[in-house]
């Protein structure tokens, strides 16, 4: 393989169509941005110095105008700044009654095998919509106070984890 044919670092160029030349600005009118140079004719945006306002969308109404402003980070309609919005899975009764045996033993990993709760990291509340005949040991981050209720009603226990 001769010298000239090897790929190296003295070798190696931007993909074609990537680098695009400088424009050249004011170099006679045969060039295409002579005279005006593309600046137009008059106002703030021919004149040296001039700036656009950051944002600024060419005179239509700008996105931060357009875009409804509800503000506060634990508002439930706020824009995504929702920093201190607690999250939770929600587990129903009914349908531990339905995916559990007498006796079981109900935690987050169960309750992820069985196709309930599959999101990693986000904490678990069991709430009481439905009926719940099986004694069930249910192992979750939180319970509302119905589903409590339901479970020790039908003589299971619930146990809080922590975080």
């Amino acid at each position: 393989m001769a010298d000239k044919d090897r790929i190296g670092l003295h070798s190696l160029k931007p993909a074609p169509g990537s680098r695009h030349p400088r424009k050249r600005v004011g170099r006679g009118e045969g060039s295409g941005l002579g005279k005006t140079s593309g600046r137009g004719h008059k106002g703030a945006g021919s004149r040296s110095g001039a700036k656009k306002k950051v944002g600024f969308e060419g005179g239509q109404n700008p996105i931060h105008m357009r875009m409804r402003k509800l503000r506060g980070p634990t508002k439930k309609t706020s824009m995504p700044f929702e920093k201190f919005r607690t999250r939770t899975q929600p587990v129903n009764v009914a349908d531990l009654e339905a995916r559990f045996d007498k006796g079981a033993e109900v935690s987050p990993d169960s309750l992820r095998a069985a196709g309930l709760a599959t999101r990693r990291g986000v904490p678990v509340k069991v709430l009481g919509q439905g009926d719940i005949s099986k004694a069930l040991t249910v192992h979750a981050h939180a319970f509302s106070a119905t589903a409590r209720e339901k479970i020790e009603a039908a003589g299971g226990t619930c146990v809080a984890l922590e975080g």
